[in-house]
């Protein structure tokens, strides 16, 4: 390995440990396991994701890709953000989701009370969209390294959802996601909570 290689690593690992650093006192330890992706965030690939079994009861996957340093993503009104999805148990096809969004991160700016269609990526399920969201009343954020960075929480839900956020308001729906204790959770088998 040459110095300048070295170095790389050595700020890819100081850039790794102060984003966990920062996330664990909102989301408790991580696990051991990274989900790893083929081709990195930096050279065009998908986000590394990881998963912390704390937050809420089942797990709760994040991006460890989006901050730290430039990867091209789109600032939002959360400035530069890590994309978080949980399940009622493991799930490695949720984590797979946001590690994949990440790159459309670069593309677009997703913000709270957007929606996405999604139709097929969770084949077998009734989940056919996402709605995003902040993971708790008020916008959650982290600082490492001198810079605040925020987390943007995905949430799949049906087609009838969808239409109904569309028309009524993601506020309305995400009230309705919350009533039904759907909220903040992906669940792939369930009922719509729409009237």
């Amino acid at each position: 390995m040459t110095p300048d290689q070295q170095s790389d690593e050595n700020e890819w690992q100081k850039v790794w440990d102060a984003r966990i650093a920062a996330l664990t006192p909102i989301l408790g330890r991580p696990t051991d396991t990274v989900y790893h992706a083929t081709v990195p965030m930096n050279l065009g690939g998908f986000a590394d994701v990881l998963p912390f079994p704390d937050y809420v009861p089942g797990m709760t996957y994040v991006t460890a890709d989006l901050t730290g340093e430039d990867v091209g993503q789109l600032p939002s009104s959360l400035g530069n953000y890590e994309l978080m999805v949980c399940v009622r148990e493991e799930l490695s096809r949720a984590a797979d989701m946001i590690s994949r969004l990440a790159r459309y991160t670069c593309e677009a700016e997703l913000e709270a009370g957007a929606t996405m269609d999604l139709p097929d990526f969770f084949s077998g399920s009734i989940i056919k969209a996402l709605v995003f969201a902040h993971p708790s009343d008020q916008p959650v954020q982290f600082e490492f390294l001198g810079q605040r960075y925020g987390l943007l929480l995905c949430i799949g839900i049906t087609a009838e959802e969808l239409a109904f956020g569309r028309s009524s308001g993601s506020d309305a729906l995400l009230a309705l996601l919350r009533q039904r204790d759907v909220f903040p959770y992906t669940v792939l088998q369930r009922e719509s909570v729409t009237p």
